[in-house]
């Protein structure tokens, strides 16, 4: 399978998104905790750092399971999401454990990703937190995982799903949704309704556009 190199897409801030693949144990809870963030454009779950082709869940191969996350570089910096990726896991703990699957990695897309990465590693090392046990590796295939690991804690409540689907009438739109990406980090805890309409006012979007995603949101009942 051919590597796609950095992929840059529209996002919320009419800017350009960037891409951070990263590896810290089972998918669900990271997509949750990074798409709670200001900045980050979309979220998807899957498998990536192995050679196995066409991994599935039951069949991974040599596979790993990571979270992909799209972001705008002008409102969070990808040091920022490095050094978040390493204060939210315990490689230690994870590496090992059901073997590939659950493995700490960091994936750099260019040479400015790696040299950031070693920044980050510098200033934890000077802070005495030593360097952790992540492997970290150019880019490599990235294969989506099933459905029903996309959003996986937004999807436990049925009644959003079904008011966002007024707007996202298919499953890959509400996937790649940025709304989606935060209110799976509500449906997890990692963030609040009042953050995500302050976040959304940021947003370069039009104002009906605007209203009409606040009013969605408040119509839904957790």
């Amino acid at each position: 399978m051919e590597i796609d190199k950095i992929v840059r897409v529209n996002s919320p801030w009419n800017g350009e998104a960037e891409r951070i693949t990263l590896g810290m144990g089972c998918f669900w809870s990271p997509e949750a905790r990074f798409g709670a963030m200001p900045g980050v454009v979309r979220t998807r779950v899957g498998y990536a750092g192995g050679t196995t082709d066409k991994p599935i869940y039951r069949e991974m191969g040599d596979h790993t399971e990571c979270v992909q996350l799209e972001y705008d570089s002008d409102t969070v910096a990808f040091e920022e999401l490095v050094a978040i990726f390493w204060e939210r896991h315990q490689p230690v703990n994870i590496n090992g454990y059901k073997g590939k699957q659950y493995q700490s990695l960091l994936f750099y897309e260019n040479e400015s990703q790696r040299s950031a990465i070693d920044r980050v590693l510098l200033k934890r090392e000077r802070s005495g937190l030593g360097r952790p046990e992540t492997d970290i590796v150019p880019c490599s295939a990235f294969y989506a995982a099933e459905e029903r690991h996309q959003k996986y804690y937004l999807k436990r409540y049925p009644q959003a799903i079904e008011a966002l689907s007024t707007r996202y009438p298919t499953q890959p739109q509400l996937n790649d949704s940025t709304i989606a990406a935060r209110l799976n980090g509500l449906a997890k805890g990692y963030t609040s309704m009042e953050r995500i309409k302050n976040d959304i006012e940021t947003w370069q979007i039009s104002d009906a556009e605007r209203s009409g995603i606040l009013g969605l949101i408040s119509s839904i009942r957790w």
